[in-house]
């Protein structure tokens, strides 16, 4: 069955792809670009097309569209997510996606940077997917399947299930989501537009991931001011990154479940300075020991400093849906059913990042993460199967038809 959905996903990718979308972190409007509305409207247009129905582009960035029960049953409504923004910062240009047919296991050149180069030695995932159409960008921009990837998968879903009525299935909701990247977009759902019991993203990378675990995360800003002629506030902004050198590692430094405190930026001047932190962890406890350790250090700067004032905030970004789903684990272990029922392996890695299925748990709408094949991503090297994409939606189709058996 998969073979069937290859060449629909491959001209939606490739379709998807060449429209900008990436987010801006220092944009004041909502969503933070312009191409993103685009590609939402373009969406829109194609579902009401292929018959969904309520489909709504609310004007911060959210596309919602309905997929009818075909069953009398109460079964729980599902929604399924995707986002639209792609990451910035990576090349520039507009993307010009090549595919690599029936992969033989050759390097992968660049002709937009020859300084590229996708070899099976450096990427072991590469040499697995012999036989497969994989689809890169040329070089000078990101491809950006993370996450178009998963809006091709959600599309071509939408395609199958509603040319196939006789497919048992409850009422689903489509909602693609913008800014997931810079991690406002999630902030501006409507949840009584989205209604739903449990969600998926489809925002997951190798074959069989669902992620159900993601780090707890906060962001610390320490202030420092001080009056003219006294201590300087860049002297005190120094004391205070000297006395966390041993957490101030980058997570690419981590083991997979290592948390960290980490350094992002410093502005100011001698008279009024500012820092940033970042911190991250599995666990909520460790997390708060973060904040702990930097306001001791802030204090004890500060107790040296009676001229100077140091303020510390910290601003709660995400915490781990594991807790949650923990409390009813049937969104995992369906998904799990669903891979093993085409003989697809489940693993669940965890999340060293953010994720907008971490929002929406929290808000009490469960939502594990899902695959898409997507490899290498936020890299001029990033690269996707097409044949794995046909996988996820066809985990899609036999997941929505396990959801049906199961009640509100």
């Amino acid at each position: 069955m998969t073979s069937a959905f290859c060449s629909e996903l491959e001209t939606r990718l490739l379709r998807y792809v060449e429209i900008e979308t990436a987010s801006d972190a220092a944009s004041a409007t909502v969503p933070s670009s312009t191409g993103q509305l685009a590609l939402l409207r373009m969406l829109a247009s194609e579902l009401r097309t292929l018959g969904a129905h309520a489909v709504h582009v609310a004007a911060n960035g959210f596309l919602y569209a309905t997929l009818p029960a075909t069953i009398r049953a109460n079964a729980p409504r599902v929604a399924l997510l995707a986002h639209v923004d792609t990451a910035a910062g990576v090349g520039s240009g507009p993307v010009k996606p090549r595919i690599h047919r029936a992969y033989a296991g050759a390097p992968i050149l660049f002709p937009d940077d020859e300084l590229l180069l996708l070899l099976p030695e450096l990427c072991p995932a590469l040499g697995e997917k012999l036989g497969h159409d994989l689809v890169t960008a040329s070089g000078g921009a990101l491809l950006g399947a993370d996450d178009k990837a998963g809006i091709a998968i959600l599309m071509t879903l939408a395609h199958h299930l509603l040319a196939h009525p006789e497919l048992p299935h409850g009422e689903l909701r489509l909602c693609f989501t913008s800014d997931e990247e810079i991690g406002t977009g999630i902030h501006h759902i409507d949840l009584a537009r989205l209604a739903a019991d449990v969600a998926y993203t489809l925002d997951g990378g190798a074959v069989g991931e669902i992620s159900y675990e993601n780090f707890c995360a906060d962001n610390a800003t320490i202030t420092i001011t001080s009056k003219p002629g006294r201590v300087s506030a860049l002297d005190l902004a120094a004391q205070i990154r000297a006395a966390l050198p041993h957490a101030a590692h980058p997570p690419e430094m981590t083991e997979a479940r290592a948390g960290f405190l980490l350094f992002t930026g410093q502005e100011g001047t001698a008279t009024a300075c500012t820092l940033h932190y970042i911190a991250r962890d599995f666990e909520e406890e460790a997390l708060a020991a973060y904040g702990q350790q930097v306001a001791a250090v802030c204090a004890r700067v500060q107790a040296r400093a009676p001229h100077a004032r140091i303020t510390c905030t910290f601003t709660p970004q995400a915490r781990n849906m594991r807790d949650r789903l923990m409390q009813d684990m049937r969104p995992v272990h369906l998904a799990c059913e669903a891979m093993q029922a085409l003989g697809i392996t489940p693993h669940s890695p965890p999340i060293c990042g953010g994720v907008d299925g971490s929002h929406l748990t929290a808000l009490g709408v469960p939502t594990p993460n899902l695959f898409t094949g997507m490899q290498n991503i936020h890299s001029p090297l990033e690269w996707i199967s097409v044949q794995d994409m046909a996988l996820a939606v066809a985990v899609l189709v036999a997941l929505v038809q396990r959801w049906a058996q199961e009640r509100a």
